[in-house]
């Protein structure tokens, strides 16, 4: 019996060290060699500090900056562990809210996104990212549409022309990868970081 098992585990043992051990660490050296940067967690600084990165959203509530789209990230509640609470782009609980499009708590927060939204600028239909959480809601991009709604508020807090800052959203678009994969997208941490630049002069 001995005979025919052994094979087994050996095939199982070394099937665990190859996928298991030597193509991560194959594949993380050779990500470390060829992209540096992004194997590093695409991290962006300023003034020498990490203030985030390129690949994470974070939630940015003031007026004075754009916001990205919302977050259904949760957290366990520091006063019942068997609860949760939101913790917008909590990255070691990342997912959706799982909340179905005709779920009354879904439909109600995203109504009351709309009309809020609605207030700040009236002539110009909301965009459905602002309203709406990604996949995993750790999501750092929101589209040009989205940006460019929000210039007339970001504008007015920082006493800056509406068209400097919406030249500012412009100049941040990202396009398509390699010309056909994905949608355009503006990253909201380089967009804001840009903005407090812009600002400062």
């Amino acid at each position: 019996m001995l005979k025919e098992i052994r094979p087994a585990i050996v095939f199982i043992v070394a099937l665990t060290l190859i996928t298991g051990l030597a193509y991560p660490l194959a594949m993380t050296g050779i990500a470390g060699v060829i992209f540096p940067r992004q194997a590093q967690g695409s991290l962006i600084e300023r003034d020498g500090k990490v203030v985030g990165s390129e690949l994470i959203g974070q939630e940015f509530t003031s007026e004075k900056y754009f916001h990205g789209r919302p977050s259904a990230t949760v957290a366990p509640d520091p006063a019942d562990s068997t609860k949760t609470v939101p913790a917008p782009y909590n990255a070691a609980n990342s997912g959706g809210s799982n909340l179905g499009p005709t779920n009354k708590a879904l439909i109600e927060r995203v109504q009351g996104d709309v009309d809020k939204l609605k207030q700040e600028n009236p002539a110009v239909p909301v965009p459905i990212d602002l309203v709406t959480t990604s996949g995993g809601g750790l999501d750092p991009h929101i589209s040009p549409a989205a940006a460019l709604f929000q210039v007339p508020r970001v504008a007015k807090t920082r006493n800056l022309p509406e068209d400097r800052v919406r030249r500012l959203v412009n100049e941040h678009i990202e396009e398509r990868t390699l010309g056909l994969l994905g949608e355009p997208r503006v990253n909201v941490l380089a967009l804001n970081l840009a903005l407090d630049r812009v600002a400062a002069r």
